[in-house]
């Protein structure tokens, strides 16, 4: 049974049954606090409300947990973009509600940034017009919404993926509140270590200005070069005789210069400093514990986000202050392998699919079948298919990919072709590519995560057909993702486990847990992932194993 909620302006609830048609299926009841609402009706199977990220919050600070729910406005997001590709339109309620009724849409009220706290003037969630229920307009919204499901191209995939996203939400809000455990002693120890002490005034650290100095120096007696600062620093190399077009690190690498080495020690604590310095600190660990703000579907491939705090970008130095508190452990599981696993069960290519359930290392049993045993080789033209890596020795492997596996090639082939002439594209669940956008190359030359303004040409199609190769298949890994952390979440609720999920990004999520548990909750990873594959793509030989380590320090499982 599923009960739609909304919050008055009383600190009260209102709230009603709904039948399989999401139409009211009782009387509208009231109830003196939203929690008071949730908690007395543990029966409920999916709570149906506005906005997860908003009421699960207050909820779960008043001690009450829920196992499913329904997100009207994660909901929107996906349908408006699966019918029209119009990612990052308005999703509030007031949005769809206006939407639904042929309506100007009012725009989404401005996220909250990260280094703004909470306050009395917030501007909270965009008003419905004047005189209109939100109860009633929650109720006509989410109807529409279960009658627009049934218009996708795959009903029963749509249906997962809304129930997934919404899974999502839940999962990261308590993520959220959990916190990942953080020493923060340990991290200033390491700050000390490798910035050296703080001058007043907001002076850089010594060792940064000892190296500022460095590069200075290795410009000539007399320079002065602002390393911060990339106009100076590629006006310097030029008064050299050498030309840049950039301060990329790869870029730098190519060029012999005394500057080099300082330069690029100095950009390393610069990112250090700014990202995760003492600042940061300060700001962001409490009563140990780091809570970020993570964004479920925050890109356009479904992967996740955070508002501030550079959760999804912890350095690998900063994670030795990742700590578990005594007597607990962290279970960091990584995906082996997860997008090539991806693309045999969305390809369905049989034998791909047999290579991707045939054992742990899908480059190594790839390269003994097809790459004359060289796994190096396999694992270049397998990303290569799905980056769309294609010139010099690429060119080869995907000729020899494409002999042995042409279902998986093709797959990947056909988005790339829709993506250039502008179609939409759509991962196996049904989260949809914009049709006008390209991926400018990063330092590595494959695509980005975010696509950007589209133009007209051949190279901006290529680029395109670049990003929705891999969107179809990024794509779909973020989906099953999203399915493996609800059933995992899941599992350790059910099994009244004391553990906790305190983090994940894209392919690894981290469990902090008692020390007595950390082995059920390692399988509990596992099975979680199996069942995700199933859910997902239905019965197929793919398997997708976690590399699994249960460490005391997150620095420790890398």
């Amino acid at each position: 049974m599923r009960w739609a909620v909304v919050e008055t302006g009383d600190g009260g609830a209102r709230l009603c049954p709904l039948d399989g048609d999401g139409q009211a299926a009782g009387p509208v009841l009231r109830e003196p606090s939203l929690a008071a609402a949730v908690r007395s009706r543990p029966e409920v199977e999916r709570w149906v409300w506005r906005s997860t990220s908003e009421i699960y919050r207050r909820l779960l600070a008043a001690g009450v947990r829920v196992e499913r729910c329904y997100d009207v406005e994660a909901a929107e997001a996906l349908l408006i973009g699966h019918e029209e590709g119009q990612s990052g339109q308005p999703r509030s309620l007031a949005a769809a509600w206006a939407r639904l009724h042929g309506l100007p849409v009012p725009v989404d009220a401005p996220v909250r940034t990260a280094e703004t706290q909470p306050s009395l003037f917030d501007p909270g969630p965009v008003p419905l017009p004047p005189g209109t229920d939100e109860l009633t307009a929650l109720l006509e919204v989410y109807a529409g919404q279960v009658a627009r499901v049934e218009k996708a191209a795959h009903p029963d995939r749509m249906r997962l993926l809304l129930a997934s996203e919404s899974a999502g939400m839940l999962v990261a809000t308590e993520m959220g509140r959990a916190g990942v455990p953080w020493r923060a002693d340990v991290h200033r120890e390491l700050l000390d270590g490798l910035l050296g002490e703080r001058y007043p005034g907001g002076l850089e650290p010594r060792r940064m200005a000892e190296l500022a100095d460095e590069v200075s120096r290795a410009f000539g007696a007399g320079a002065r070069v602002r390393p911060d600062l990339p106009n100076e620093i590629i006006k310097a190399f030029a008064g050299a005789g050498i030309s840049l077009t950039s301060t990329r690190k790869w870029e730098l690498q190519q060029i012999a210069h005394p500057a080099v080495t300082p330069l690029l020690e100095y950009k390393k604590l610069y990112r250090l400093h700014t990202a995760h310095g003492w600042a940061w600190l300060q700001q962001w660990v409490h009563d140990g514990r780091f809570h970020p703000e993570y964004l479920p579907g925050g890109t356009v491939s479904g992967r996740w986000t955070a508002n501030g705090g550079g959760a999804l970008q912890i350095p690998k130095v900063i994670r030795q202050a990742v700590r578990a508190d005594p007597g607990w452990r962290l279970v960091v599981a990584d995906a082996d392998q997860m997008e090539p696993r991806v693309l045999a069960a969305v390809s369905r290519d049989r034998g791909l699919m047999e290579v991707a359930g045939s054992g742990e290392d899908l480059y190594a049993d790839l390269a003994a079948r097809a790459f004359g045993g060289d796994r190096a080789r396999a694992k270049l033209g397998l990303l290569g298919a799905i980056y769309g890596q294609t010139s010099g020795d690429a060119l080869k492997h995907m000729a020899d990919l494409r002999r042995r596996y042409p279902a998986a090639v093709a797959y990947v082939d056909e988005a790339a072709r829709a993506g250039e002439e502008g179609r939409l594209v759509r991962t196996w669940m049904g989260r949809t590519c914009p049709p006008a956008s390209v991926v400018p190359p990063d330092e590595a030359g494959l695509p980005q995560e975010e696509p950007t303004g589209y133009g007209g040409s051949a190279a901006a199609a290529r680029a395109r057909g670049r990003f929705t190769r891999n969107f179809v298949v990024q794509g779909s890994a973020a989906d099953w993702a999203l399915l493996m952390l609800a059933a995992l979440r899941h599992s350790l609720w059910a099994g009244g486990l004391r553990a906790e999920l305190v983090f994940f990004q894209h392919d690894e999520v981290i469990v902090h847990c008692p020390a007595e548990e950390a082995a059920t909750v390692s399988g509990a990873i596992a099975a979680a992932a199996d069942m995700a594959g199933r859910i997902a793509f239905g019965e197929t030989p793919v398997r997708f194993p976690f590399t699994t380590a249960v460490v005391e320090c997150y620095a420790e499982a890398k």
